[in-house]
C-alpha cells in the first residue's frame, strides 16, 4: 500500500506542473487587458502603466509565470485586480459554500443514483428497471438550468414553500440554509444521479452473474445479504471512480445552477473573474480546483484497494 501511495504521488507532481503551465498559458489568451479594465476606457496612462507594473503585467510571460508559479509554492495564489484581495482569502471564503452544495448534491446523487441501479439490476426487464432507465434519460437530457427554472416556478413562486434564490449560513440559520440549498442540491443531484445508476445497474448485472453470487445463493443465504454484501460490495468499484469525478466536479463549481439560484460558490467567483478579466482569480480558482480533482483520483484509487481485496496484490 505503501509503495503504491508513493508512487501516485510521484505522479502528481509533474501533472500538477504541467497544470499550471497549461493554466496559466491559456490565461493569456483571453482578450484584453485587466489593467485597462480596472482603471477605466478614459483613464490616465501614467495610472495603466502603474497598474501594470504593480501586477507584473509589463513583463515577458515566462517572468510572470515564473513569478506566480514561485507565490503559489509559498501558498500565495497572487491578489484579486478588481477587489484588491488575496485570491487564497477569497478562495477561502466561497470554499465552504460550494462544498456544502457539492456534499448535498453528491448525498442525493447516491441515495437515488445507487439505490435506483440496484433495483433496475435485480428487478431486470421489470417495471422496475424500465422506471429507472426512463429516469436515467430524463436525467441525463434535462439541462440544469432548465429544471433550475421549473422548480423555482413551482415551490418558490407558486408554492411558496421555497425561497427562489439566494444564501443563508448555516451557521446564521440552519433551516434557511437548508431550504436555500435544497432546490440547487436537488437539480446538480438529479444529473449526478442518472449517470450513477447506469453504471450501478451495469456492474451489478456483471457482478450477479458472477460464480462466487451463484455460490452465495446455493448455500441458501438471504437474497438481501447475496445483493448488499456480496454483490455489491464488487459492484461498487467502478461507482466509486465516477463518484470521485462527480465531486472533483462539483466542487469545480456547478456555474449555471449557481447563476441561476444566485449561490455565491466557486461558479460564480470564476464568472465574475472572467468577464473583469482578473487573471489572479481565475488562476487561483482553476489551479485550486485541478488539484483537488487529482487528490480526489488519488483518494478513489485507494478506495480501490479497500473496497476489492483481490487489488492489494
Amino acid at each position: 500500500m505503501l509503495a503504491f501511495l508513493a508512487r501516485r504521488l510521484a505522479s502528481i507532481l509533474p501533472t500538477l506542473f504541467l497544470v499550471s503551465v497549461m493554466i496559466f498559458g491559456l490565461q493569456q489568451l483571453l482578450p484584453g487587458d485587466p489593467a485597462l479594465a480596472l482603471a477605466g476606457e478614459d483613464a490616465d496612462p501614467n495610472v495603466i502603466a502603474h497598474l501594470r507594473a504593480k501586477f507584473h503585467l509589463d513583463e515577458p510571460v515566462p517572468m510572470r509565470y515564473a513569478h506566480w508559479a514561485g507565490g503559489v509554492l509559498h501558498g500565495d495564489l497572487g491578489e484579486s485586480v478588481r477587489i484588491q484581495r488575496p485570491v487564497t482569502e477569497l478562495i477561502l471564503e466561497k470554499l465552504p459554500v460550494t462544498i456544502e452544495l457539492a456534499v448535498l448534491a453528491l448525498a442525493i446523487a447516491l441515495v437515488i443514483g445507487i439505490g435506483a441501479g440496484i433495483a433496475s439490476a435485480v428487478f431486470k426487464d421489470t417495471a422496475w428497471d424500465y422506471a429507472a432507465n426512463i429516469f436515467a434519460l430524463w436525467g441525463l437530457s434535462t439541462p440544469n438550468f432548465w429544471l433550475g427554472i421549473l422548480l423555482i416556478l413551482l415551490f418558490a413562486v407558486n408554492l411558496g414553500w421555497l425561497p427562489a434564490s439566494g444564501y443563508v449560513s448555516p451557521f446564521e440559520d440552519l433551516g434557511e440554509n437548508l431550504k436555500a440549498m435544497i432546490l440547487p442540491a436537488f437539480v446538480l443531484g438529479n444529473a449526478l444521479a442518472a449517470g450513477l445508476m447506469r453504471h450501478t445497474r451495469s456492474a451489478m448485472l456483471q457482478v450477479l452473474s458472477a460464480d462466487y453470487v451463484r455460490t452465495a445463493r446455493a448455500k441458501g443465504l438471504d437474497e438481501r445479504v447475496v445483493i448488499l454484501r456480496h454483490a455489491l460490495r464488487n459492484a461498487l468499484v467502478p461507482v466509486v471512480t465516477l463518484t470521485a469525478l462527480q465531486l472533483g466536479e462539483l466542487l469545480s463549481g456547478a456555474v449555471l445552477t449557481e447563476q441561476v439560484f444566485s449561490i455565491p460558490g466557486f461558479g460564480k467567483l470564476i464568472v465574475d473573474a472572467v468577464f473583469n478579466r482578473d487573471y489572479s482569480v481565475v488562476q487561483g480558482v482553476v489551479l485550486f480546483t485541478a488539484s483537488a480533482y487529482i487528490v480526489l483520483n488519488l483518494l478513489a484509487d485507494v478506495a480501490y484497494v479497500l473496497i476489492n481485496p483481490r487489488m492489494r496484490a
